[in-house]
């Protein structure tokens, strides 16, 4: 797929478009490739328009990663998220006090219930990404290794991505999850994971189908979740 799909509106203001552009020349070119100079000449702009907006290097970086986690929010809009149920117990609720059973039994089957909108979501944003967003995924991966040597980048990049982990945290919990922290974890690492191996991995030829992706992560959410076992069988739906 060419990474040019993914452009933002060109009806962007100066700064978003410095931003997307820097995000593409980061996807088409790896991290040599990001310089002022070049933005300008990739954006159509005069020369001296991005660093009169970002004046260091550093400055640009930021605002790639601050506008690459603005794009990648919109991959998966919040009307398409499960609804948590703020009222049900989490999974270490359900097994404390009185009435132990019959909350563990509830948290059950709510984890049972809730494992097919996981999947459907989870594997929704996967298989966009892949399908329409590479060039944000290769984007992103020029930035995590860069933030591994810039502390400031590092607080930048690991605050952008908390706003995908605590929503998983979120919904986790509301499955009925035990320990939601720890199960976020493997659910954002098994996320990342497909994302690498499918881009830039073993298994970049081909994409998997968005059903092969919801049995998968039904396969992995069925660990965890009290009574999801049971919900495996009826998430692998014929492929788009």
């Amino acid at each position: 797929m060419n990474a040019r799909d993914d452009h933002a509106p060109s009806a962007a203001s100066r700064p978003q478009l410095i931003a997307d552009t820097a995000l593409r020349l980061l996807a088409e070119r790896g991290m040599r490739g990001l310089t002022h100079r070049a933005v300008d000449e990739a954006a159509g702009l005069p020369q001296g328009s991005t660093s009169n907006l970002a004046r260091t290097r550093a400055a640009l970086l930021e605002a790639a990663v601050g506008r690459l986690a603005e794009r990648e929010a919109a991959v998966l809009t919040p009307d398409e998220l499960p609804r948590p149920q703020r009222d049900r117990p989490s999974g270490a609720e359900a097994g404390a006090g009185p009435g132990a059973g019959a909350a563990s039994g509830a948290g059950a089957a709510a984890g049972g219930a809730e494992v097919p909108a996981l999947a459907e979501a989870l594997s929704l944003a996967l298989h966009r990404y892949l399908t329409h967003h590479r060039e944000l995924l290769l984007a992103r991966y020029e930035l995590a290794l860069e933030a591994t040597r810039r502390p400031a980048l590092r607080e930048v990049y690991d605050r952008a991505g908390r706003a995908f982990r605590e929503p998983v945290v979120a919904m986790l919990t509301a499955a009925g999850s035990a320990a939601p922290e720890r199960h976020a974890l493997s659910v954002v690492a098994w996320c990342d994971g497909v994302l690498f191996s499918c881009t830039a991995g073993q298994f970049h030829a081909a994409v998997p189908t968005r059903a092969a992706l919801r049995t998968s992560c039904a396969e992995l959410l069925a660990g965890m979740l009290p009574g999801a076992g049971a919900s495996r069988g009826g998430t692998g739906v014929a492929g788009e």
